[in-house]
């Protein structure tokens, strides 16, 4: 290639290889992923993914055989080797066409996206890359997500609903999701809320007329927060009947989700409510935001012990596939290696025997005991207005914590290697002007927080920490 001639995609390219490489060495991460704080990890597959492996399960209604494993497509590829999530670079159209044809000839034939995915690009990515195969092998699904005033109105509500088929190139939705059901709003509570953007309108009267006229498929819900909100879509599930529901769901949230954070509830409680209701269930954050593919390192011993040639994320994947009332896993998947490694996971599943449920249990029992921030680096909490980099502030201060590298007091035997490696980690992957003291506590960030976590107290501890650290001070 010339140098007089390259272009500014593939300068891009380059430069955003380069960075991430960089971003690994300085690190000490073994991988891109664990050092951007995605949502899945990347492991080396030696072995062949078989293309006719793929565990499927039967959607109930429909008699359609689903693949365990879905695609989440909110953290696509850009031109310069990020996740469109977090950057605000051009979507790599080239690389996600590429994913979507490996992933759909190795049998995964469920995509999901929603409108505000990807910066508002992911919808029209994935109809791209979608209508390039026939349409019966793939079910594509997508989301409501009115959570600004004027999509409030069934007009507004209307609008999205037609541009999201409009830009996924579809003449019907496989999966339609009311989005984010439980979210509070305009000091409402999640339930008020919830009524107010798909009940109280009129809104779900419209779409229920458009699943009987077969433009959707299937009708459900995506959960977060205000768990009345949930129980009260659950208790009417005979008036909308339900064809599925999405929920947080992985091996520690099963039992911890609310001692993680007061404002969540069990994913135990959740999975049963709707297995009771016979609504499968949609899995989102199978790996917690990242955070149960680098476990504390004693951990990860004990699991490589068990199954040398697994990953770490395949624990969490292979428990919920498991339970058989979930329909699919979606799995945010950037890079080929994420997609590779979970196939070869579930191509096919191997179950988790009682034995290793137990195993998993315990691994729950250790994690829950470190003090790690419950953020899974959703990106909902940003743009900060005041810039500040909140989920990779929050993932370098996780890793720390997963890696030893967070001192009680000055007299830890690690003490001068682990502040070392925390503040110069740290300077490395927040630029300085993003990072924690800048947050002036408007509280902006807290309303858009799926995990309700009190995001400025938890900046406000991090830089309390850090100067600590700084002036030799704990």
């Amino acid at each position: 290639m010339s140098d007089n001639n390259i272009s500014r995609r593939e300068f891009l390219k380059i430069a955003g290889a380069s960075a991430a490489v960089t971003a690994v060495a300085a690190s000490g991460c073994g991988n891109v992923v664990e050092s951007k704080g995605l949502d899945d990890t990347t492991t080396s597959v030696s072995k062949n993914i078989p293309t006719d492996k793929m565990t499927y399960r039967i959607n109930p209604k429909t008699g359609d055989k689903i693949s365990v494993l879905g695609y989440g497509m909110m953290r696509l590829p850009t031109i310069s080797n990020q996740s469109a999530r977090e950057s605000g670079d051009e979507i790599d159209q080239e690389t996600v066409n590429q994913l979507v044809d490996y992933a759909i000839e190795h049998g995964l034939n469920l995509f999901d996206t929603a409108p505000p995915y990807c910066k508002g690009l992911s919808e029209r990515a994935t109809g791209i890359a979608l209508s390039r195969h026939p349409r019966n092998k793939y079910f594509v699904s997508t989301k409501l997500s009115n959570f600004a005033p004027q999509a409030w109105s069934l007009e507004g509500a209307k609008e999205m609903y037609h541009n999201s088929m409009k830009q996924l190139q579809v003449d019907y939705i496989d999966y339609l999701h009311l989005h984010f059901v439980g979210m509070s709003l305009n000091q409402m509570s999640g339930l008020d809320s919830c009524k107010m953007r798909f009940f109280d309108n009129g809104l779900i009267d419209y779409l229920m007329k458009e699943r009987e006229a077969g433009r959707i498929k299937n009708l459900g819900f995506s959960y977060h927060g205000d768990i009345d909100a949930f129980n009260f879509c659950v208790d009417n599930h005979e008036k909308y009947h339900w064809d599925f529901s999405m929920i947080q769901m992985n091996y520690v949230d099963w039992k911890y989700a609310k001692q993680l954070n007061p404002m969540n509830t069990d994913a135990e409680y959740l999975y049963n409510r709707l297995t009771e209701k016979n609504i499968p269930v949609f899995v989102m954050e199978p790996i917690l935001g990242g955070r149960l593919a680098k476990l504390p390192t004693h951990i990860q011993d004990m699991m490589r012990e068990r199954r040398p040639e697994s990953s770490i994320a395949s624990w969490a994947f292979r428990w919920l596939a498991s339970h058989p009332n979930v329909l699919t896993i979606l799995s945010g998947m950037t890079y080929m290696e994420h997609l590779q490694d979970n196939l070869s996971t579930l191509c096919p599943l191997e179950p988790c025997t009682e034995e290793e449920f137990a195993f998993m249990q315990r691994v729950a029992d250790e994690f829950v005991k470190f003090p790690l921030v419950p953020c899974t680096a959703c990106q909902y909490c940003m743009p900060c207005p005041y810039g500040v980099d909140i989920p990779t502030t929050f993932t370098h201060y996780n890793k720390c914590v997963n890696e030893g590298d967070i001192s009680v007091s000055r007299q830890d035997a690690n003490f001068v290697e682990a502040r070392k490696r925390f503040l110069i980690g740290y300077d490395r992957v927040v630029e300085p002007k993003r990072q924690a003291n800048h947050c002036i506590g408007c509280g902006e960030c807290k309303a858009h927080c799926p995990q309700n976590i009190n995001i400025p107290q938890k900046l406000y501890d991090i830089d309390a920490y850090i100067e600590k650290l700084k002036q030799g001070t704990l």
